[in-house]
């Protein structure tokens, strides 16, 4: 790295072009699948465009966390430089393709089941589709029209993922010459993000209608359990030791990955449930207080309900869930947290769980992975839970 660059902006110009690479190979792709689609039925159209436009730009930092385990495994210890397709990282963009298409799926229909309204400051995909039944003047509700759209499109999204995925299994074979050994490995790692993605979904919707919590440590380590499986496996670990898998790294290499960014992953998701209830809409792109009216028994609502008295508990409890909460109901919810410290005791978790990945990364280091892969990797755990939206 140079002496005189900090790691992110030394970051910003090495993934700038991988990330670019990323979107037009997504947009191409997706442009393929809207031809498939509109050769079917022009009026079926919608469906692609959703997912061509939710996956348009941006960071896309699970992709750039898949070419950092991409590039640990193409370490000299584990892999000798690739010889092959003028485009040495054209395996690794298409797995980029893959999660971006998986998350997209999980986003339409995460909205769906919070009934959220917006997503990054645009109308959710399901609202999408209302407004195109009320345009075309449509018969029936227009509301569960929202619904059947948003959940075929995202259906599509996750099956062109994984045809998305299959490609830049096919590529690594040709490129790296992988054993059939190795493609399986990938391919289960990719299926286990699935299975633990839609599980930590469902426990998420019964955290919200389910009993209570016997205590604080119940309700905190149940709030983690969904935190760590609905989210901070596949915004961090699967991308991470996916690449490292396609890339034909050890087992080895991949735990200590997964080590490395799963306490990112879950910080990160902890910045996110604070920016749920604190955020500016203008700049997450969610109304004021969205979990709160989503009813999410987040980690910071645990601690907001088991440490404050029975009366400001009650007041909290009173407002999750409630469709109608008013930013003075959201200001007097604030209070609650910050008076009776749940909002001090999560940035405690966040900055335990960042100590907690820096060891890992030493091990990281020992175990060869090149210097310019860590500096890239502690700017990605920078703008990951460093951020505002």
């Amino acid at each position: 790295m140079l002496r005189h660059q900090t790691p992110q902006q030394d970051f910003a110009q090495r993934a700038e072009r991988f990330v670019a690479g990323v979107n037009d190979l997504c947009r191409e792709y997706l442009l393929s699948r809207r031809e498939e689609v509109n050769a079917v039925s022009a009026p079926a159209a919608p469906l692609a465009d959703a997912i061509l436009d939710l996956t348009a730009g941006g960071k896309k930092l699970r992709p750039v966390l898949a070419w950092i385990g991409w590039r640990s495994a193409r370490s000299e210890e584990y892999l000798p430089a690739a010889e092959g397709p003028h485009d040495a990282d054209a395996a690794v963009k298409l797995l980029g393709v893959a999660l971006e298409l998986f998350q997209a799926a999980a986003l339409v229909h995460d909205d769906i089941i919070d009934r959220s309204a917006t997503r990054r400051g645009q109308p959710s995909t399901h609202k999408r589709f209302e407004t195109l039944h009320r345009e075309k003047h449509y018969a029936g509700e227009a509301a569960h029209f929202g619904t059947t759209g948003a959940i075929l499109s995202g259906d599509l999204a996750l099956a062109w993922s994984g045809q998305a995925f299959a490609d830049a299994q096919q590529q690594a074979r040709q490129q790296l010459e992988l054993s059939t050994e190795q493609l399986v490995e990938v391919q289960t790692i990719f299926q286990r993000m699935h299975t633990e993605v839609m599980t930590g979904q469902y426990l998420d919707v019964l955290a919200e209608v389910g009993p209570a919590a016997a205590n604080e440590a119940e309700a905190v380590a149940q709030a983690r359990n969904v935190l760590r499986y609905k989210a901070a496996k596949y915004s961090s670990e699967y991308p991470v030791t996916l690449g490292c898998a396609l890339a034909g790294g050890s087992a080895q290499l991949r735990e200590a990955l997964a080590a490395a960014t799963l306490p990112v992953g879950e910080a990160f998701q902890l910045r996110d449930d604070l920016l749920g209830v604190f955020g500016d809409p203008a700049v997450t792109g969610k109304p004021v207080g969205d979990d709160l009216r989503e009813g999410k028994r987040t980690e910071l609502i645990a601690y907001g309900l088991y440490r404050s008295p029975a009366a400001a508990a009650d007041e909290l409890t009173a407002m999750l869930g409630r469709a109608d909460l008013s930013q003075d109901d959201v200001a007097r919810a604030r209070e609650i947290l910050i008076t009776y410290g749940a909002v001090e005791e999560v940035e405690r978790s966040i900055e335990a769980l960042l100590s907690s990945s820096a060891v890992e990364v030493e091990k990281l280091h020992d175990l060869g992975v090149d210097d310019e892969v860590l500096h890239d990797l502690e700017a990605v755990t920078q703008r990951l839970v460093a951020r505002t939206s």
